[in-house]
């Protein structure tokens, strides 16, 4: 049977914070253990940053983990919890050349079932030493018409506010998991490279907002141990760690996780930092964030792309882009021809070939940019594809304008837009009768996040592609702290019999704020 799912302050927000983090800096208060993970004190490796699932299809998956020490990672999976039979999986040896990480691919596996795992963590000399099993769960894709439920958000521990244990931590992960989702796409900025976690931050209105801390997240992350480092303190939080051995995840990256608003390239205007080259800086967070994630899609193909589809049964392919690292330098965008634009040539050309390609009857581009929304990058230049214009197309605005008109050509349907990065949560109705560029099809984009960092309020609409706004939620003043209101994350739920498709915006208690249900084949909704 079918399952069936139903019911101008833009640059301070992209920016380091400044003022009150950084002058609370200096009553540092001691990292606090009890928010870490338990490490062994036995001498058997243990895996205290917990298990993560990705790269999940109708017969695969992809089990990650993180030693303390050189360890064997063995993975053992079940039809049920008990585990009374086991199908045994020989992983790597983890070693300080991934440190410490590996990831194991599980094959073979049937469509449509919850899988059980446990992953083991053997000492290389003596494979009888074995540390505590982690557990986690997945379910593998549908073959078959089924429903599909997935949760999506981004922007994690921005603007110094990290790891509280006063407010429980990450409490928004457990809210997104109790709607049991198939996977959870994060939408980019996975860490805050550029803004550091200090010990305490002064709150607005008076108070004190207390982060657990560590060595590496006490700079700008510079060098590759800095890196992994700023991946490695999320993993400190309870709730994304039993996150994690739930929902599998679709990671995509962005500007944080090197540099506020950077490109390729660039040199970096920024005297916290020894090292201004932004290239290096993002091949080290490249490897930093390949090691980090359950990904094992950096293909061997010249560029070492992340970019990617995730076919999810019938109903649903989601088209994971990458904004960042192919596009061209950030300008007043007001150039009448932009072949590089925000994709590159190449990724835009996979882009059109897979969405004409695919027979799913939604395919979810996932965005680590929005479209409409003008996000600026300083006092002249552009960080998304608006430019404020809202006239033709110029600028990183013709290739997108190129995307949608193929798109309409090609009669592909079911194309709906899902992002993050604004740090406020809207939804936006693009349509050729409010546009000045017309050659497209009607559709729909949903923006949401941040997961933890500062909410900012909304920032305009640029006019070029028509997007009405039936729905905006932001905070009114800028960097507001997580918990008061300024978190946010989204629901897409596609029912297994009807096909429809329906989206809810949530605040970080998991309440609903908006609710909109698309019909499949149908354009112009």
């Amino acid at each position: 049977m079918a399952k069936a799912y139903g019911s101008g302050l833009a640059v301070g927000r992209r920016t380091v914070l400044r003022g009150t983090v950084a002058a609370a800096g200096a009553a540092a208060l001691p990292p606090l253990a009890a928010a870490a993970p338990a490490l062994a004190l036995s001498g058997r490796p243990d895996a205290g940053w917990g298990v993560q699932t990705g790269d999940v299809t109708a017969s695969s998956g992809l089990v990650w983990v993180r030693s303390d020490r050189p360890a064997r990672m063995v993975v053992e999976t079940s039809a049920t919890e008990s585990f009374r039979t086991v199908r045994r999986w020989a992983g790597p040896l983890l070693g300080p050349g991934t440190d410490f990480t590996g990831r194991t691919a599980l094959r073979g596996l049937p469509p449509g079932e919850r899988i059980h795992y446990r992953v083991l963590l053997a000492d290389p000399d003596d494979p009888r030493r074995t540390g505590r099993p982690v557990y986690g769960t997945f379910r593998t894709a549908p073959a078959r018409r089924e429903g599909v439920r997935f949760v999506w958000s981004g922007d994690l521990a921005g603007q110094g506010w990290g790891i509280n244990p006063d407010l429980g931590g990450y409490r928004i992960f457990a809210r997104m998991r109790e709607l049991d989702p198939d996977f959870f796409l994060c939408s980019g900025d996975t860490i805050y490279a550029d803004n550091p976690i200090p010990a305490t931050v002064a709150l607005p209105g008076g108070g004190t907002w207390r982060n657990v801390t560590t060595e590496e997240k006490s700079k700008v992350a510079e060098t590759l141990a800095e890196f992994r480092g700023a991946f490695r303190y999320n993993l400190m939080d309870e709730h994304l760690r039993e996150f994690n051995a739930h929902v599998p995840v679709v990671a995509q990256w962005d500007d944080h996780e090197v540099h506020n608003n950077w490109y390729p390239g660039q040199l970096l205007d920024d005297a916290r930092y020894t090292e201004k080259r932004a290239d290096v800086l993002a091949a080290r967070s490249l490897r930093a964030f390949s090691e980090y994630f359950p990904l094992s899609t950096r293909r061997p193909d010249a560029d070492g792309r992340i970019y990617r589809v995730l076919r999810h049964g019938p109903l649903l392919d989601v088209f994971v882009l990458d904004m960042r690292a192919y596009r061209d330098a950030n300008s007043p965008g007001r150039q009448p021809d932009d072949a590089r634009g925000i994709l590159g040539e190449r990724q835009l050309r996979w882009l059109k070939r897979e969405l004409t390609r695919s027979r799913a009857v939604w395919k979810v581009i996932a965005s680590d940019m929005p479209l409409g929304l003008v996000v600026t990058d300083g006092a002249v230049n552009f960080e998304a594809v608006a430019q404020g214009d809202p006239g033709a197309p110029l600028g990183r605005e013709l290739q997108i304008a190129d995307l949608l008109r193929h798109i309409k050509h090609q009669r592909v349907t079911g194309t709906v837009w899902l992002t993050a990065d604004v740090h406020y949560t809207s939804a936006q109705h693009y349509d050729p009768a409010r546009a000045a560029f017309t050659d497209f099809a009607p559709f729909w984009e949903f923006v949401t996040g941040p997961l933890n960092a500062g909410g900012f309020p909304a920032v305009k609409l640029d006019g070029t592609f028509g997007p009405a706004q039936p729905f905006v939620k932001a905070p009114a003043a800028a960097n507001v702290p997580p918990g008061q209101d300024s978190q946010f994350f989204g629901e897409v739920a596609i029912d297994g019999e009807s096909g429809e498709l329906t989206v809810r915006l949530r605040d970080e208690r998991g309440g609903v704020l908006f609710t909109k249900v698309l019909q499949p084949g149908r354009v112009g909704q």
